[in-house]
């Protein structure tokens, strides 16, 4: 319970001591967005890297060299709450995270999750879905990547097992042939789903595997695309379960 306690604590002071930096950041977007944009994703990203080592997780990265400089669609499977913790931590560029929609009521999370050009999606609601898909297609082409876990929710079935990914996610990629990145992220909920609410020293495995271009597959690959990709995650879980 230490550790969870000691995040719990270091995300109230960080979220209430933040206040002031959105009017600094507001003021910094007035003159320049591009440095309001990076500022404001470096300030999250060392937060999240606090939070990696009060909860003592420790990473075997394979694959980064994969990252393209461009905007990208990142796929990663979903076991835990830290997945965009730990993701997010090592983004090089503007990334929005898609969310669900609950999340867009919590205070002052939430309006750094704007700034940051994350999205909440309301998987209830199809044209609300769609709306948000066409705002995540647009950030694509203005240089933002996206990242999504396509399980639509947190997978609670023993690894490497993986809920079907929702196909809405891939037309990111298909309407505006970004490369896909897949992201494969081993026993991230021994961190904190399997013994909650106790946080657990844990070694994680994180693969980013090499780039998708939807126009270089064939048609039938294409078309099942999201299951190409599922496949392509399935198997690289199944390959790095030795290294946990």
């Amino acid at each position: 319970m230490f550790r969870f306690i000691c995040i719990a604590i270091f995300l109230i002071l960080y979220l209430i001591l933040s206040i002031p930096i959105f009017l600094v950041e507001w003021i910094i977007g007035k003159f320049d967005r591009t440095l309001r944009d990076y500022s404001s994703l470096r300030f999250v990203q060392w937060a999240f890297c606090i939070i990696i080592k009060i909860a003592g997780i420790d990473m075997t990265i394979i694959g980064e060299e994969n990252i393209l400089d461009e905007p990208v669609l990142f796929i990663g499977n979903h076991r835990s709450f830290f997945d965009i913790v730990i993701t997010y931590s090592r983004c090089r560029r503007l990334t929005g995270y898609v969310a669900k929609k609950e999340m867009e009521h919590i205070p002052l999370l939430s309006v750094w999750m704007r700034y940051l050009y994350c999205l909440f999606l309301d998987r209830r609601n199809p044209k609300e879905g769609l709306k948000t898909i066409l705002q995540a297609i647009d950030y694509i082409k203005k240089g933002i990547s996206i990242c999504i876990f396509p399980e639509g929710t947190r997978s609670k079935d023993t690894e490497p097992i993986l809920l079907p990914f929702k196909d809405g996610a891939f037309k990111i990629s298909t309407k505006t042939n970004c490369p896909i990145i897949p992201i494969s992220l081993n026993n991230t909920c021994s961190i904190f789903e399997k013994q909650f609410p106790r946080i657990k020293k844990t070694h994680v495995v994180v693969e980013y595997g090499k780039p998708i271009y939807p126009s270089e597959l064939s048609p039938e690959d294409k078309k099942h695309i999201g299951s190409y990709v599922h496949n392509i995650i399935l198997e690289t879980l199944q390959k790095n379960m030795h290294l946990v």
